[in-house]
């Protein structure tokens, strides 16, 4: 069996982790006014391109404000934050969400697959759709929950490819971590053979070109994840 090479991180991906573990645990509340550049080098025995990089990163994930003539300051990344945020979040928490960002998940990908299921029935030659038959045998063959994971993500990905809107697969794609997530802790509460029939159920509606059966099912199946009998917000 091969083994991968171990790669130990570097300063400036230190630095981003001690400040994310800082701000999301509390210590550094927002609107905390960090210390300048020079100031924190010294501190945390870095060169001031190390900070200075990661400073830049947690300003693009929203964890930090630089602001002109005043310094960086914690910012409210609730605000301010986007994937990136998002992403940290669950590394920092080892892939853990809280309730209300599962639930605000499930409620994009609902809103996402309404759009992204009228495409396909509308637009998808019946050669595309016959394509999305091949991700829902990988599921049905897979061997793990995480294999089913991926080929329920593969599925709903080339569902939003075959709609024709050039948008749709890439927000699904930005989301690929935490929807993979949510997919491998469904399965691990109620089997991949709930997961597998739920797909199929969606399939069939989208092959007989069936918007009101697709929508309906849609809301059934994804509201029992948000607030019915399926709900994925901890592990019993």
């Amino acid at each position: 069996m091969p083994f991968e090479k171990l790669n130990s991180p570097s300063l400036k991906q230190l630095f981003v982790r001690q400040l994310q573990g800082m701000i999301l645990s509390g210590e550094l509340p927002m609107g905390t006014q960090l210390p300048p550049e020079r100031e924190l080098a010294r501190q945390m025995q870095v060169s001031r391109a190390v900070v200075n990089g990661g400073l830049t990163e947690l300003a693009q994930q929203g964890f930090l404000e630089v602001r002109p003539r005043q310094g960086t300051c914690v910012a409210d990344y609730r605000r301010k934050g986007n994937l990136s945020t998002l992403i940290a979040i669950m590394e920092y928490r080892d892939g853990v969400l809280g309730k209300d960002e599962i639930r605000s998940l499930l409620e994009v990908r609902q809103a996402l697959e309404h759009l992204a299921v009228n495409s396909a029935i509308r637009y998808a030659s019946d050669q595309a759709l016959d394509s999305l038959g091949e991700h829902l045998a990988r599921m049905a063959q897979a061997e793990d929950i995480a294999q089913a994971a991926e080929a329920a993500f593969q599925f709903q990905h080339e569902l939003a490819l075959v709609g024709g809107n050039s948008i749709v697969p890439l927000i699904y794609y930005s989301f690929k971590a935490p929807v993979i997530t949510l997919w491998m802790r469904f399965c691990r509460l109620y089997g991949i053979e709930a997961l597998l029939r739920n797909t199929e159920r969606l399939y069939d509606c989208i092959r007989a070109r069936d918007e009101q059966a697709a929508a309906e099912w849609i809301d059934r199946y994804l509201g029992q994840a948000i607030r019915g009998s399926q709900q994925i917000y901890s592990e019993r």
